[in-house]
């Protein structure tokens, strides 16, 4: 006989590790659905940066069980009007906050697979106005691990919140995308993706819209930083000289920039937003 799956809860907050506030959570989730397992993605994402928490969703989810729970706090509206809400995302299901977290995993069919959650449906308790990962994200998530469908946790949502997809611009001379996250590493992750090596060349199928894939020879290709920085790309860090910039296809299929050993955002300025153009030289 088939061993069953445990349903798995993934946790997304900005919660930090400061504070008790992710293990608050998880108690909740441990006294309502005891028989899941609680995986945390992460508890740094900066201080309200929705863009961020879907960026780091979008790079997740894939390598999580199917069925997986997303739980998402990342929640500078909390205790306003914006709803609280349970999706079908193509790997599973998503809870939290309708202020476009869940953008990235979104399809057409998303909505038609959303409900608002009715807390009464949860507690009888008033929720806090401040915590809602705790009284309403919690019991939600625990309660599809349980097994119950999404139309137990409330009404159809109709509409959601959706974020701007990052930028990526295709022409004839190359892809520019955006700066998208700086991680621990002072790596940069750009909007240019997904990328893949195939022999001696690379193909981009473009991931945060429609549009057609291109290939194009690994060692005619350049990225490009404003005027003052063109990047050959590169396979491994190791390729450059100790100190040297190098743009390479990340973990995730995205362009990425980093310093071989030094971080690329301290030596060529980067942040969020900075525009970067991948070249398809020749």
């Amino acid at each position: 006989m088939a061993e069953k799956r445990l349903p798995t809860i993934a946790l997304l907050t900005d919660f930090g590790t400061r504070d008790a506030y992710a293990g608050i959570v998880r108690g909740v989730l441990a006294n309502r659905a005891p028989e899941a397992r609680v995986i945390d993605l992460t508890h740094e994402i900066p201080a309200g940066d929705v863009r961020a928490a879907a960026l780091h969703l979008w790079q997740s989810h894939a390598y999580l069980p199917a069925g997986t729970i997303f739980l998402l706090v990342v929640d500078p509206g909390v205790g306003t009007a914006r709803r609280p809400i349970a999706v079908r995302l193509p790997n599973g299901y998503g809870v939290g906050p309708d202020n476009g977290v869940f953008s990235y995993l979104m399809t057409p069919d998303t909505t038609r697979h959303a409900v608002v959650i009715d807390v009464s449906r949860l507690t009888t308790e008033l929720p806090s106005l401040t915590f809602h990962g705790r009284d309403i994200f919690a019991p939600a998530a625990a309660r599809l691990a349980q097994g119950a469908p999404l139309s137990d946790l409330g009404p159809p949502a109709r509409e959601l919140v959706t974020l701007p997809a990052p930028r990526l611009d295709m022409t004839a001379r190359g892809a520019t995308g955006e700066v998208l996250w700086i991680d621990s590493f002072g790596n940069a992750l750009t909007s240019v993706g997904k990328l893949r090596v195939s022999g001696p060349k690379v193909e981009l199928q473009p991931c945060w819209h429609l549009g057609s894939p291109v290939s194009f020879r690994t060692s005619a290709a350049v990225a490009e930083i404003g005027a003052r920085h063109r990047l050959p790309l590169s396979g491994t860090y190791a390729e450059v000289p100790a100190g040297e910039p190098l743009a390479y296809i990340g973990s995730s299929g995205l362009l990425e920039i980093a310093v071989h050993g030094g971080r690329a955002d301290e030596v060529l300025g980067l942040a969020p937003g900075i525009p970067v153009t991948l070249v398809f030289e020749g």
